[in-house]
């Protein structure tokens, strides 16, 4: 099975998205991914390929799986499209305003880090000064 062909086994996804096959299963577990069973082979169309690179993607940016599997979900049901992209859109806005809030008190802690690291280093220099 291989591209051309229009499905790709588990090993074969495992590898170009480089993950296991265990999480694949797992994504498989969670309803996410549907592959066609033929015996005990599992054979995943473009459909599955599609939603595995969103999953991947959503997890990169952050989204939890409830997340993702709503986005995903979306597509095939109502409202569709444009459901699912302005669905998108506002979990997007979310996760912005919480890493922004988290660059803010990130940047927060490395000033005060920096202040107290100068207020040691005077204190040292004035004990090696006396």
């Amino acid at each position: 099975m291989s591209a051309e062909s229009g499905s790709w086994t588990i090993t074969e996804l495992a590898s170009e998205y480089d993950v296991t096959l265990r999480t694949i299963r797992f994504y498989e577990d969670r309803g996410l991914l549907t592959p066609e069973r033929r015996g005990t082979a599992r054979v995943y169309h473009p459909r599955d390929r599609v939603r595995l690179a969103l999953i991947l993607r959503g997890k990169r940016l952050g989204f939890s799986l409830d997340e993702i599997a709503t986005i995903v979900d979306m597509y095939d049901a109502e409202p569709g499209e444009e459901g699912q992209l302005v669905y998108l859109l506002q979990q997007i806005a979310i996760r912005r305003a919480d890493l922004e809030q988290r660059r803010r008190d990130l940047d927060q802690t490395l000033d005060d880090l920096s202040e107290v690291a100068r207020r040691c280093q005077a204190d040292l220099d004035k004990l090696r000064s006396a």
